[in-house]
């Protein structure tokens, strides 16, 4: 609304500024100012402005309420078009309930620090609330570590489900450098020989999954990590305990 009212308040300020000259005779015949004129009127329009600076705050107000709206829009419509690759992709990995009540996906990086530290709270999320499916879209960004881990996380999937996420907490809970020896390390202390390891990775699968998760990740306008989708709510950004548990609350509710 304020981007509205400055709109009508400077046009009010420029009619009023273009009959002045209007009513002095002094516009050309095809009713056009002079360059002097439209000096003058935007000397008008600038005093205006001087003198009533709350309209451009007001104006400011209202364009940032628009994009907001705008985005959340666009963002909505992403969600429902993209809907089962969000949440039914047998490619994502799924911990928590796989028939719970309420999907939470997360695109995460192994490297990514927002996204350790939200981790602790998402598994004690999934501890007390025994109804939350969670989808996990690896989205590495940050680098050759961080899609070598993924890759590697990702081959563990479609080979090994169960060992998921013990591998999944090793490279979360990692602290330093995820070099590729640590992270075969990390897999070898599951059981998975190097070369079984080696390949999985290899699976076409898993290059496919990683270029689907960040051609989803576009189109929902996701450009870091971490980002969640809980319910039809796109929220980026790490989210402490209460806010995830709101969260959840609110799509069950919707």
């Amino acid at each position: 609304m304020g981007a509205v009212r400055f709109g009508r308040q400077i046009t009010t300020a420029f009619a009023l500024a273009c009959l002045l000259f209007a009513s002095s005779a002094s516009m050309a015949d095809d009713g056009t100012l002079s360059p002097a004129q439209k000096d003058a009127v935007e000397d008008i329009v600038r005093q205006y402005l001087k003198d009533h600076p709350e309209v451009l705050v007001e104006a400011i107000q209202g364009l940032r309420a628009k994009q907001e709206s705008d985005r959340r829009a666009q963002a909505q419509t992403a969600l429902n078009t993209h809907a089962a690759a969000l949440r039914n992709d047998p490619a994502s990995p799924v911990a928590g309930n796989p028939n719970g009540d309420v999907t939470v996906v997360e695109f995460f990086d192994y490297r990514c620090g927002y996204c350790k530290r939200v981790y602790p709270s998402i598994m004690a999320l999934l501890g007390e609330d025994q109804n939350v499916r969670y989808v996990l879209k690896e989205f590495p960004i940050l680098g050759p570590e961080s899609e070598f881990a993924s890759r590697a996380a990702q081959a563990i999937w479609f080979s090994n489900q169960d060992k998921y996420m013990p591998f999944h907490q090793t490279l979360m809970t990692m602290k330093g450098n995820l070099t590729e020896g640590r992270v075969r390390g990390a897999a070898e202390k599951l059981g998975i020989a190097p070369n079984a390891l080696r390949k999985a990775m290899a699976d076409p699968r898993v290059a496919d999954t990683l270029r689907a998760n960040y051609a989803l990740a576009k189109a929902l306008g996701i450009n870091g990590t971490p980002a969640f989708v809980i319910g039809n709510e796109l929220v980026p950004g790490a989210l402490d305990s209460a806010a995830l548990k709101r969260l959840i609350g609110d799509a069950r509710k919707g």
